[in-house]
This record gives C-alpha cells, structure tokens and sequence, in this order.
C-alpha cells in the first residue's frame, strides 16, 4: 500500500477528477459504491428525504463550501490552497479490497493524516472515493467548520507510512519492499532493474521530480487562464487540464513500474525428491 501526498489546489474539481478518471460530470451521481467513506459529521447535515446518491458536482461542492463561508481564512503560507489530496494505491499483486474494508483504510489514513478527530464536531470535509481498480484517493478541505485551518502533522509522509504498513498487516496485503536506509550495509549492490526503478520513482515523485513541477505548472496556469474572459480562455484552460491529467497518468505508470521493478524475485517452488527406495535383502529360510 503506497501513500502518496499531491500538492495542495484551490478547488477540489481536480483531485476529484483524477480519482474518478474523469472529468467531474456537471450531472449524474456516482457508481453506487464510489464514495466508500466521508467526514462522519456529514450525516447530521443530510436530512432523511434526501437523495441518497449525490453527484460528483455536489460532492465537490461539499468539498468546496468551507472555501466559500470562510472568505479570510488561509494557511500557514497565507495562501487559500486548502484542498488536500491524498491517494493511495495497492501492490500491483494485490487482491482487490471489499468496500468496507476500502471504507476502513481509508478512515485509519484519515486519522493519519490530520483531517478526522475522533468526536471531533468542527473537523474537516473530506470523502474518500474508490474510482479506479487497486487505488483509493481521500480529497479534503483543510478549512475547518469553525473557519480554522487544520495544521496537518509535521511528519505527515512518515505517519501515513506507518498507518500503511499496519492497514497492509491487518487486511494481509503484500508489504512494501525494505529500502536501502532500513536494510543499511547488508544489502548486495543493485541492480541494472533497481537502479531503474530508481530513476523511474525521481522522476514520478510527487513532491520534487519533474514531471511534478511541470504538471504544478500547467494547473496554475488552467486556473489563471480560467478566470479569463471569453470562450477561447475556457476551451484553452480546459485543454491545459487535459495535459495536466495525462501527466499525472504518466507519473502513476512511471511509479507502478517503479514497484514492480523493486518487488523481491519469485522464489520458484522446490519440490521435494521421492525418498529413495532402500533394496531389502531378504533373508533365506
């Protein structure tokens, strides 16, 4: 189960759309078991008659209202970026989770990260959506209800590395391989294939490889050309999201490939030699 941490947006359209593999719908509800946990206070809010399915456009838009009732309210960079993403993906060789224990992972990663307080009636808005096979991505707003900021862990990547190996004990799923720093001087030099997925993982990484920094890029400017006046400025921004979600697809596939390439080698079954048959002298009578 592998963690991983995007970079903060001003809207949740895009981490939303990046989970579903889609572009969020202006209408139509989700897949009936998309949304496979949510901010447990949400269910005070919602009154019986209430649809049961919402759409993906109103859950971005329970996403988004903190950002709209909270006008002053940023974060530690004085900016308004509140939107937390998080998407967490299994081993290529995994079995595929059950809804509910998707629904468990993804409450324990929650609690990880910051974003749900036990008991806790101010917290944040999150849901976590199960779009695409062997991955989950929680999406959030880090403005709370009473128009404070949620100050996330300093050591956020290690708690939610943690919470991720214990959820892969629990649920019996395949552990991620030891790195270099925990195996230290008793590792055999690497290979050309780890060496590889070395290169593969920088520049998949979501923090400081390339393709990040060039993806952050393009977001910035769909959103700035958005605002924009005229059709011209909406279809380029539109396109621009586009290339942003190919790089981000781009990235995933560098990172699965990376995976693969440091999962330990199949050990072949040995099967065991027939005992050998000991020729018995019979004595004479």
């Amino acid at each position: 189960m592998i963690p991983r941490v995007n970079e903060r947006t001003h809207t949740p359209h895009t981490p939303l759309s990046e989970a579903l593999g889609r572009a969020v719908p202006l209408t139509g509800g989700l897949t009936e078991h998309a949304v496979v946990a949510y901010w447990p206070g949400l269910d005070s809010y919602t009154l019986d008659d209430e649809q049961e399915t919402w759409t993906a456009k109103q859950w971005a838009e329970h996403l988004e209202d903190p950002l709209l009732e909270h006008p002053f309210s940023a974060g530690p960079q004085n900016d308004r970026r509140a939107i937390f993403h998080l998407d967490v993906r299994l081993h290529p060789d995994d079995r595929e989770l059950s809804r509910a224990e998707w629904a468990e992972a993804a409450h324990r990663l929650a609690r990880a990260a910051g974003i749900e307080t036990p008991g806790g009636h101010n917290g944040c808005h999150w849901i976590a959506v199960q779009g695409k096979p062997g991955r989950v991505d929680l999406i959030a707003n880090l403005i709370r209800l009473d128009g404070a900021w949620q100050h996330q862990p300093a050591d956020l990547l290690r708690r939610l590395s943690e919470e991720a190996r214990l959820i892969e004990g629990d649920l019996r799923l395949t552990p991620l391989p030891i790195t270099s720093q925990q195996q230290g001087s008793t590792r055999a030099a690497p290979t050309a294939s780890t060496q590889f997925a070395t290169v593969l993982a920088q520049m998949a990484d979501e923090h400081e490889g390339p393709l990040a920094t060039v993806r952050g890029l393009v977001e910035h400017t769909a959103h700035r050309v958005a605002h924009q006046r005229g059709a011209a400025s909406a279809e380029t921004a539109r396109h621009l999201e586009l290339i942003a979600r190919r790089l981000y697809g781009i990235q995933q596939d560098l990172h699965t490939t990376a995976t693969r390439l440091n999962a330990p080698p199949h050990q072949p079954t040995t099967v065991p030699a027939p005992p050998a048959v000991k020729a018995v002298t019979r004595q004479p009578r």
